[in-house]
């Protein structure tokens, strides 16, 4: 699969109610990074095995459902390997029926058509008040 194609696979699996990742999208070496994670949140997972347990996990409490993942703009870079892409995620609150979105950056690359690297650059503001984890 091409770069794109893994992006494309992920926001298909987002919008199904499943984690971002299956084991066939991840390179056994597979690197995820959140440089701006909220406080107690980790800014990298490595290993396969370790990304599907964080992925899990997360799902697993998420207090919304996805609605609508908006592809802004996909950069090609220099390197054929890897794409920059911005995407805007848009969920309900499924306690409250609240609707809200949040903006993402990101760097996928990719290696023999599995994910090498994802690297989100997320507002964590956003994020907070739509997990949960920072008050309204």
């Amino acid at each position: 699969m091409t770069p794109r194609d893994l992006y494309e696979h992920m926001r298909r699996r987002w919008l199904s109610s499943d984690t971002a990742f299956d084991p066939d999208m991840l390179t056994e070496d597979v690197v995820i990074e959140t440089p701006f994670a909220l406080p107690g949140r980790p800014t990298r997972t490595a290993g396969r095995d370790a990304v599907l347990a964080y992925v899990r996990a997360g799902h697993a409490s998420l207090p919304f459902r996805f609605d609508d993942c908006r592809t802004l703009a996909v950069h090609e870079t220099a390197d054929p390997r890897t794409i920059v892409v911005e995407y805007e995620l848009h969920a309900t609150m499924t306690a409250t029926g609240e609707k809200d979105s949040a903006p993402f950056i990101a760097v996928l690359t990719a290696r023999d058509g599995r994910i090498a690297r994802w690297r989100e650059y997320q507002n964590p503001i956003a994020v907070g008040h739509a997990t949960g984890a920072l008050p309204g």
